[in-house]
């Protein structure tokens, strides 16, 4: 069994902006592969897919991303997984807009949905893929005003591009390919 975490914040205010990108990532996967997310009691909406006989929950928190690592444990709890059957799709400021990068492990860099999982998992050590949506200002209130800001329609004509590479690299880590051979099949 397989987890693939989009991060993002719930409800028509989040919709579209930066901050909800794992989200909109997940979305894209979920259609492409005709699946339909649905409410959990595990903190988040949920689509399960067969692949190849392996069951992969696509999972969207419902926490908000702050507390995003709550819905990781209880999907993990809950199901018997380990955090080497998880997949998180986030933000990354500190990536150039438009690309993609596989990350092992490694610090929540500032990401609050990162750092809740990191507490929720007692470790940094699961697989990421990060979506460079770059970096604003240096100033704590610019950096919360771009990430809570939404794409243009440049943008998003971009991370549909984007997102059809994604779900190919979903679709590489559900069937096993392991985190180097992805990072030099996608990160830049």
């Amino acid at each position: 069994m397989k987890f693939i975490f989009g991060l993002g914040n719930i409800g028509k205010e989040y919709d579209l902006t930066r901050h909800n990108i794992g989200f909109m990532a997940l979305d894209h996967f979920a259609e492409s592969q005709g699946v339909d997310f649905t409410p959990t009691k595990l903190f988040a909406s949920a689509a399960k897919l067969m692949v190849d006989g392996e069951v992969v929950w696509l999972v969207k928190p419902t926490t908000y991303m702050n507390d995003s690592g709550k819905s990781v444990r209880a999907f993990l709890d809950f199901y018997g997984g380990d955090v080497s059957d998880i997949l998180i799709l986030n933000d990354d400021l500190d990536s150039d807009f438009g690309k993609i990068r596989f990350r092992v492990k490694g610090s929540a860099g500032g990401h609050n949905g990162l750092k809740s999982i990191i507490a929720h998992v007692n470790g940094q050590n699961f697989l990421r893929l990060k979506f460079g949506i770059a970096h604003p200002e240096h100033t704590h209130e610019a950096v919360i005003k771009y990430v809570l800001g939404k794409f243009s329609k440049d943008d998003l004509k971009t991370w549909e591009e984007v997102f059809d590479k994604t779900d190919d690299a979903l679709m590489d880590w559900i069937k096993g390919a392991d985190a180097a051979t992805l990072s030099n099949r996608y990160n830049g």
